[in-house]
């Protein structure tokens, strides 16, 4: 076990509030870090250091900064199986997997690296004897607020198109990976200036605090009562926000697919990560003349995944998704995988396949974060589309079709910012995501977030009067 530090102004130490928090290993319960918890006086601190080194790195040319990320992304690379061994030990997911989700997060700094020197204005059409364009300047101090469910890869990329747009940067890494982000800040931190930088510890008042400070943006990625409180902080401060927040993603199952292969599909995206992703798929409306050999591949599938998966977070997390389970199956849902707390240590959760549910139960309208697969059997394909819309949440949805109408159909129609056809996962690289409702606002990842670390300026330019 080991203690993590802050970092403020160039400056590593400890945090100043006297509190300490300590995070378990989820797979059997030891401590793995202690945390030192930031005080207000030490946000106070980084956001002025933070300010203080802005001007200065907006003033940086944009290949100096794209050759400065380049640089820190070798230092990740470099460092790959420490971050991966980290993740592991904080959150639970398997070091395979954790290699996996370093490697995302390397590929996304390049990414950035190459995009931000490329990130441009625009001339206007004006009046022949002048120049009228939009320039983007960087927006001043972002605080960063991150996940622990994919630590690193989510980090480096608001990080990434923060600190390549010319910004300062608080970072706050959740409380149950700080030495995860702790790690990666050191790995960052050499290769920009001092406070251009900073790093913050701590739990819901800590991010609180730097919420309402005075910062430029507050981008976060993580629970939607979470995201509500930093857009009223910001509404508060004038801050931009910035949220990815929680999903209740849906998964139609046409009645022209084969159901061993969307059953291969639909566990792959509830099951990867034991659940914990933001567009994992969280309820599945399957058409009635395919469900029956669906629900058995499925079943076979979570027999398949059993062993693949580590465990939930931390207990906490793990009673919430088996209390959604339970209600679901005192309301009338059938268990066929899973559905009960395994015996002995740790936060673990077997592979889930509920059937027979019903859209009012939490397991279909709220976010479950667990590897849990609650299917409801549908008529038609208008009542799968017209009760997959159905939902306080609007962050992915993804259809399983033979049919091109229905493809389009669902693109047209499901409230979501993305849609995927015929894959629960995947995407462009430089893709960017869009959500809407109680999943949040603004663009993530993509060449979208340099916009939206940026502030565009009008500039209307004439030459002096003649004569003079």
């Amino acid at each position: 076990m080991f203690e993590v530090r802050q970092l403020i102004a160039g400056v590593w130490g400890p945090g100043g509030s006297g509190r300490r928090l300590t995070v378990e290993n989820p797979a059997d319960g030891g401590s793995v870090t202690v945390v030192p918890v930031s005080a207000d006086e030490d946000v106070h601190a980084a956001v002025q250091a933070a300010r203080a080194a802005a001007p200065g790195w907006a003033g940086t040319p944009a290949a100096a900064r794209g050759s400065a990320l380049h640089a820190a992304a070798r230092a990740v690379e470099s460092a790959a199986d420490d971050l991966a061994a980290l993740m592991s030990a904080e959150m639970g997911k398997p070091v395979d997997g954790a290699r996996e989700s370093v490697a995302a997060g390397v590929g996304t700094l390049r990414q950035y690296a190459e995009l931000g020197p490329t990130h441009r204005g625009r001339a206007l059409a004006g009046d022949d004897a002048a120049l009228d364009l939009m320039t983007y300047r960087p927006r001043g101090v972002v605080a960063v607020i991150t996940p622990w469910n994919d630590p690193v890869a989510v980090s480096c990329g608001l990080l990434g198109a923060a600190l390549v747009t010319g910004n300062a940067v608080i970072y706050k890494p959740s409380e149950r990976a700080p030495a995860t982000g702790w790690r990666l800040a050191e790995l960052l931190a050499p290769h920009v200036p001092p406070g251009v930088l900073g790093l913050l510890h701590g739990d819901g008042p800590v991010g609180a605090a730097l919420a309402a400070a005075d910062v430029d943006v507050v981008a976060q990625v993580g629970s939607t009562a979470t995201g509500r409180s930093i857009a009223a902080a910001c509404a508060r401060t004038g801050a931009k926000a910035l949220l990815e927040n929680g999903g209740s993603d849906p998964l139609i199952v046409d009645a022209d697919v084969d159901p061993g292969w969307a059953a291969e599909q639909a566990a792959l995206g509830a099951f990867a990560n034991s659940g914990q992703i933001c567009v994992a798929v969280e309820r599945i409306y399957c058409h009635r003349t395919v469900i029956e050999p669906f629900l058995a591949a499925l079943a076979a599938e979570a027999d398949r995944w059993r062993s693949q998966l580590g465990p939930l977070v931390d207990r906490r997390l793990r009673d919430t998704v088996d209390r959604q389970v339970q209600h679901a199956l005192k309301d009338g849902a059938r268990a066929v995988r899973g559905g009960a707390v395994p015996p002995g240590p740790g936060a673990w959760y077997p592979p889930t396949v509920l059937e027979g549910c019903t859209d009012d139960m939490a397991v279909m309208r709220e976010e479950t974060f667990g590897p849990v697969a609650p299917v409801a059997s549908v008529g038609s394909f208008d009542e799968a589309l017209h009760r997959a819309a159905d939902s306080p949440y609007g962050l992915a949805a993804t259809v399983l079709t033979g049919s091109m109408d229905h493809a389009w159909r669902a693109v047209r129609e499901l409230p979501a910012g993305t849609v995927k056809v015929n894959a629960v996962f995947g995407g462009a690289p430089g893709g960017a995501a869009h959500p809407r409702r109680g999943s949040g606002q603004g663009f993530g990842y993509g060449p979208e977030l340099l916009d939206e670390m940026t502030v565009a300026k009008v500039v209307h330019l004439e030459g002096p009067p003649s004569g003079w």
